[in-house]
């Protein structure tokens, strides 16, 4: 009935030949528009049949071009839909003269189905993009030489060297040097997570803290990035077709209204005696009378009704910064939705490492910020980059530093002025340093922290993750609404804790790597009891935004994009 849901329109898939087929539809659609339109216009200023008729003829090829494949495919099965019945519906109109009526019942189901196959080529772009910014080199390790190898060709048990700044190529075990690495993209962690020898590093997370070699643990095509881009299709595929009033009618619709028009033609021609097929006179014959029947209980109404509605929809929420991609469906699920699960890291937080609080335990605070900040500007780790930040707000510039040790998974060490000095993590900084200082109060676990220390400086600068200025409202009018709030993070506990207060959201899971996300999502939708939305920003999260009944996703600048699923091709 009406196309404006995907799983009722277009049941064949758009495989390699998508975007070439959205633009055909597209196409199609305006060209019935045009004709539709020229032979109406035709009509109003009285033109002859032998020119408006072959304009509306134009209109019903281009606008019926795709239901007539899809029910040729489908009447082959010995099955009828949808599309079947609208063909039939707009020959009627034309056979009673209701030429326009049929183009528009047409256009509007041609232009419906080729929205349908726009949004489904971009969702499945943006799906390869995830494999298009994997790492496609890896520097092997054979002896005393390295050589350059396509990510592809990688085997088990072949050593790699990951130098600071490089993606991981594939999933590894260090056996030489330790490093950070920054999973955030896979785990939703803000803070990069020391790795030492033993430790596994996942594909595609990026290398922060040195350089290190390690084994090669599966091959590229199985590595934790590729897990995760088979868990979003795979998340799609067990998706549940949509069942809203016209799937779950449309067949049994279509056969009444055949049946019946079928009926009512014997009782006319048989019962009443009217002429079979053609008019006698003023008297309509029997088949006349059953074709505007048919017009008659066409769902023209949903067609003409659904589409307006749902495009008001989605043009406000343009209006207000929310696009809406997969159709209209996102809008009406979005009504049923009593759950909404969403990420931390990136979506209720900025993303954006920001100083919470210095503690200084010898000298100045002054002192301190110049040490740090000069031993900062020698390293790109995040921790490292928000000092630098912090160093313009400050009005500090870098001061020389002679000597300097990159610590790979601990810090950097150097020299200034002749004394040593550090920046990195406590266990970094000598013991010797302590000694005469008051005990250091218990350390709020819920911070990242770098220590600095040397030359009459011992200082620890703590850093958090903000929450977004907009996600405390979001909370409030969710559970306003009735909606349960469950924040699902990678994070450690203390942090999901901290921010649990701070959003106000009802629940949390932290800990979770993207397949245990996509676990907590399948458990709240179980049998079916809760309709779940999900919210998040990075690869970690896009699981769960195609396994939920309506994924959002923040945009660039904050702006969203609601993700209705399923999606059967996509």
């Amino acid at each position: 009935m009406s196309q404006t849901d995907p799983e009722a329109s277009h049941s064949r898939p758009h495989g390699d030949g998508e975007a070439e087929d959205w633009r055909l539809l597209a196409g199609l659609a305006l060209g019935c528009l045009v004709f539709g339109l020229t032979g109406f216009v035709g009509e109003l200023l009285a033109w002859s049949p032998v020119v408006t008729i072959p304009l509306f003829v134009f209109a019903y090829f281009c606008g019926g071009y795709d239901a007539a494949i899809d029910s040729f495919e489908t009447v082959r099965k010995g099955k009828l839909d949808v599309h079947f019945l609208m063909l039939a519906v707009a020959v009627g109109a034309a056979l009673v003269g209701a030429w326009r009526e049929g183009a528009l019942l047409l256009f509007l189901f041609s232009a419906s189905g080729a929205m349908e196959a726009f949004a489904m080529h971009r969702t499945r772009g943006e799906i390869d993009s995830l494999l298009q910014g994997a790492p496609k080199f890896a520097h092997v390790v054979e002896g005393d030489t390295v050589r350059v190898l396509d990510v592809d060709a990688l085997e088990i048990g072949m050593i790699v060297r990951v130098t600071d700044g490089e993606a991981i190529p594939a999933d590894i075990q260090i056996t030489r040097g330790e490093s950070a690495c920054d999973e955030s993209n896979l785990s939703g962690e803000a803070v990069p997570v020391s790795k030492q020898i033993g430790d596994t590093v996942f594909s595609g997370t990026i290398n922060v803290g040195g350089v290190f070699e390690g084994m090669v643990l599966r091959p590229a095509n199985q590595s934790s990035l590729q897990k995760v881009i088979a868990l979003i299709r795979d998340a799609q595929e067990m998706k549940a077709p949509s069942q809203r009033f016209s799937d779950r009618f449309g067949g049994a619709y279509m056969w009444i209204v055949l049946s019946l028009c079928a009926v009512m033609f014997l009782i006319w021609w048989l019962g009443f005696g009217l002429a079979p097929v053609f008019d006698v006179g003023e008297e309509r014959s029997a088949f006349y009378r059953s074709m505007t029947l048919l017009v008659v209980m066409s769902p023209c109404a949903l067609v003409l009704s659904v589409p307006t509605a749902i495009l008001s929809a989605i043009a406000t929420g343009a209006r207000r910064g929310v696009l809406f991609r997969g159709g209209g469906a996102a809008v009406e699920m979005l009504a049923a939705v009593d759950i909404v699960a969403m990420d931390k890291t990136g979506t209720l937080t900025t993303g954006d490492l920001r100083l919470a609080e210095v503690i200084v335990f010898l000298g100045t605070e002054t002192a301190a910020r110049e040490t740090a900040v000069s031993l900062a500007a020698l390293s790109e780790h995040p921790l490292s980059r928000a000092i630098q930040k912090q160093a313009v707000l400050w009005a500090v510039k870098p001061k020389e530093i002679t000597d300097v040790h990159a610590i790979p998974g601990q810090g950097i060490t150097a020299e200034r002025k002749g004394s040593p000095v550090f920046l990195g993590k406590m266990s970094l900084v000598p013991p010797e340093l302590f000694r005469g200082v008051p005990s250091v109060a218990e350390r709020d676990s819920s911070h990242a922290e770098v220590w600095v220390a040397g030359d009459g400086v011992l200082a620890c600068f703590k850093f958090s993750d903000e929450i977004r200025d907009s996600a405390r409202e979001m909370v409030r009018v969710l559970h306003k609404s009735g909606v349960k709030t469950v924040m699902l993070t990678g994070d450690r506990a203390e942090a999901a804790v901290a921010m649990q207060n701070a959003s106000g959201v009802h629940e949390f899971r932290a800990g979770l790597l993207p397949p245990e996300k996509l676990d907590v999502i399948q458990e709240l939708k179980a049998n079916g009891a809760h309709r779940v939305a999900m919210i998040g920003d990075g690869v970690n999260d896009a699981p769960c935004l195609a396994a939920a009944d309506v994924g959002v996703a923040i945009g660039p600048e904050g702006r969203t994009q609601h993700w209705n699923k399923p999606m059967s091709s996509s």
